[in-house]
């Protein structure tokens, strides 16, 4: 009876040797698949940070560059210049156009050919200098 239990201890050890290895076949195996799944994160982490990165050095630029007020001021004074200028130029043009002389019959006739304001009429007849086809050209045109 010796035997038996000698035998039983010897396929026990047996099992146990083929069971611990499994567990390092299968341990072995599990860590090749967790360091391929890592590699391929690293991978996709790799190309995602590329992108960040190139965001990075975008957002960094422009947080670095400051705007003092003095450049704001600047900046709104020449817009105002400009705009100044602008209406000047405008008035000017206006008080040219109302010297030009214009009929009310011419006025008249190119409101109720073409189905326009009286003011429309009266800018663009004076815009042609008084000339009543021209005007009517330029309105038809536009």
């Amino acid at each position: 009876m010796t035997q038996l239990p000698d035998l039983c201890s010897s396929q026990t050890t047996d099992n146990m040797t083929e069971a611990e290895q499994e567990v390092e076949v299968n341990g072995t195996e599990a860590e090749d698949e967790g360091q391929d799944e890592q590699d391929t994160k690293q991978k996709k982490q790799t190309r995602h940070d590329g992108g960040a990165a190139d965001l990075e050095r975008v957002t960094d630029y422009a947080e670095e560059k400051e705007i003092s007020a003095a450049n704001i001021s600047s900046a709104v004074a020449q817009f105002g210049n400009q705009r100044n200028k602008e209406n000047e130029l405008r008035v000017a043009k206006e008080k040219e156009l109302q010297m030009v002389q214009v009929k009310k019959e011419d006025i008249e006739l190119i409101m109720n050919e073409l189905l326009v304001s009286k003011a429309h009429a009266e800018k663009v007849l004076r815009e042609q200098s008084g000339d009543v086809v021209a005007a009517l050209e330029a309105i038809i045109s536009n």
